[in-house]
């Protein structure tokens, strides 16, 4: 190894520890927190309760540690005395920490392997053992043990990784030298918390080879701008589309590269599609509540969508936190008994019914939404890059500590990927509109209450949604679990269709058909349980975008009309797509809520 490497390592760290004292001092280190505080706090309340009911249950631990104590003597015994190469313990089916051979065939990392796996195993169990705990509070502590436990993997430290320990001598420690300054330059484009990048930040440039469907921006406000995009087909269908993405993150999820674009696939279709770009929001904005995002976002959308394509029934697209504000729309314009306009609604990854939040449910509780909400109070909202990393952690091996392991320990730059681009390309959410969020929905299932929810002085009542849907999960998503979707569509009273598509939240939704890489489930059945309507479904192989676009094409008992022109004389072009609400990048200058 080089002499020099331990010298300049350590220059490197040192460099790296004043920038972030640099940082602590001017207020922007995430230490001590009101989050922090808030989950140190729980995480102590929660364990001390744990403890209490496990020392009433001293034959259950005894049990689990005999059970550990056999089965670790049993891996050192297998390892070390007999050389046997059936594992003890192995690696669930998608964990790639140790797929590296030496993981399996050198008895010194083989040790490691299986009794990290053994313990992370045994934590589980004694936790989920132990009866007459809360079982939010169990649900709470498997969630940070197993966050802890994963930090701690030997997958994530030199010496305890085959991979790394090689590359770190074949390289002469330049893997380290390159990864503190990967390190250090995420540090600084990082707020609360350090977020990692995922893809090569200068890969993309959006307008250019990412969200580059033409098309013309004909409305703009402070809460958003409307794209209308270019027809590609000389005929197109009557009903045009207006797609409503979610506000905490960027449209162009459905208009990544031109072979993975939902935006251009639906205008190759023959559809004119209309697609919201929500804008960023700063501190000024710190009192925008989902109320208006119903208002003067998707409702003020439909109408700039009815004066231009003429037509007065309109399909409708929404998706995530996107699909809950165009369900809300639908509900006000029923209770307001507005005149229908919409033809048909579909549902992306969608909930209604926040009673089965997912692992997200670990901060769903009052003391950890008080501490959000108390600093969302001194910035004006809730930071982009913060929200993003949390996302990331609900999945921490694959979205946070293999990119922890392959940027700043092998000090690979990462890889050119529009998804990951889009991942990494971070939008705030309103402080009031955050709050409602987390505390209305999610905490107490608002929606789901008739006489819980108002928007513009009248209450939301989903009951009242009439016209047809189509509900799109997926089978491995962690953020809307198909479960809870499944059981918020059925609040609604139109007739409805329910896929499950395979994969997770953005992979399984963007599925183009020309990579059909995913297929999906349908049932005609109108099951009440979940479980009982997916044990009846038919299993289909390609992309789910070519049965809904057969459902879509269903409603249109018009002939189709010669391609639109985009805008009109209420509604000109004032600049081609993306836009500039989609451009605002973070992190940026934003100004004082004060």
């Amino acid at each position: 190894m080089n002499p020099n490497f331990f010298t300049d390592y350590f220059a490197k760290l040192q460099e790296m520890n004043q920038a972030w004292w640099k940082e602590f001092d001017s207020g922007k280190a995430a230490i001590n927190t009101p989050l922090n505080k808030a989950l140190s706090e729980l995480n102590l309340e929660d364990t001390t309760a744990w403890l209490e009911s496990a020392s009433a249950q001293p034959a259950v631990i005894a049990k689990i540690q005999m059970d550990w104590f056999e089965s670790q003597m049993k891996i050192l015994q297998n390892v070390t005395l007999t050389g046997d190469s059936q594992d003890v313990v192995t690696p669930a089916h998608d964990d790639k920490r140790f797929i590296d051979p030496a993981w399996q065939n050198e008895a010194f990392y083989n040790c490691i392997k299986q009794s990290y796996l053994l313990f992370s195993n045994k934590m589980k169990e004694t936790i989920d053992s132990i009866e007459g705990l809360d079982e939010k509070a169990k649900e709470r502590l498997n969630f940070f043990s197993r966050q802890a436990i994963n930090a701690l993997s030997p997958t994530n430290f030199i010496t305890t990784n085959p991979e790394l320990a090689k590359l770190t001598v074949e390289t002469n420690g330049q893997n380290l030298i390159k990864g503190m300054e990967l390190l250090h330059e995420d540090m600084q484009s990082s707020a609360d918390v350090l977020k990692i990048r995922m893809t090569n930040g200068d890969a993309f440039q959006v307008g250019d080879n990412i969200a580059n469907t033409p098309g013309q921006v004909i409305f703009k406000n402070d809460l958003f701008e409307l794209i209308q995009y270019k027809p590609l087909t000389e005929t197109v269908n009557a009903a045009p589309i207006l797609i409503v993405p979610p506000f905490i993150n960027k449209y162009y999820i459905m208009d990544l590269r031109e072979k993975n674009s939902m935006a251009r696939w639906l205008v190759e279709q023959g559809h004119t599609v209309f697609m919201i770009s929500w804008r960023n929001p700063d501190a000024t904005m710190q009192d925008v509540d989902f109320d208006t995002y119903v208002l003067e976002g998707a409702l003020k959308a439909l109408d700039v969508v009815e004066n231009v394509a003429g037509d007065k029934q309109i399909h409708t697209v929404g998706y995530c936190i996107g699909g809950t504000l165009l369900a809300t729309a639908l509900a006000y314009s029923a209770a307001k008994r507005m005149r229908n306009r919409v033809k048909s609604a579909t549902f992306f990854t969608t909930i209604l019914d926040f009673s089965q939040p997912g692992e997200i449910g670990a901060y769903i509780n009052d003391p950890i939404i008080s501490a959000i909400e108390a600093q969302n109070e001194l910035k004006g909202y809730m930071d982009g890059r913060s929200l993003s990393v949390t996302f990331s952690l609900l999945r921490e091996n694959s979205l946070y500590w293999n990119y922890y392991v392959n940027n700043y320990l092998k000090g690979n730059s990462p890889i050119d990927f529009d998804l990951l681009f889009w991942n990494g390309d971070s939008t705030n959410v309103a402080k009031a509109c955050h709050s409602t969020l987390l505390r209305q929905f999610y905490l107490e299932n608002k929606l789901m209450d008739p006489k819980g929810y108002k928007v513009g002085g009248v209450y939301i009542d989903l009951s009242k949604i009439k016209v047809p849907t189509y509900f799109i999960s997926t089978q491995e998503d962690h953020i809307a679990l198909w479960q809870g979707t499944y059981r918020g569509s059925k609040v609604l009273k139109g007739d409805s269709v329910f896929v499950l598509g395979e994969s997770g939240h953005i992979a399984g939704i963007i599925n183009h058909p020309e990579k059909n890489k995913y297929g999906f489930y349908t049932n005609d059945s109108a099951e009440s349980d979940p479980e009982a309507w997916l044990a009846g479904a038919t299993h289909h192989d390609g992309s789910w975008w070519n049965h809904w676009n057969t459902w879509l094409n269903g409603f249109n008992s018009e002939e189709p009309v010669p391609a639109r022109d985009i805008g009109n004389e209420s509604f000109p072009p004032t600049g081609p797509a993306p836009g500039d609400y989609v451009k605002q990048t973070l992190p940026i200058e934003f100004s004082s809520p004060n």
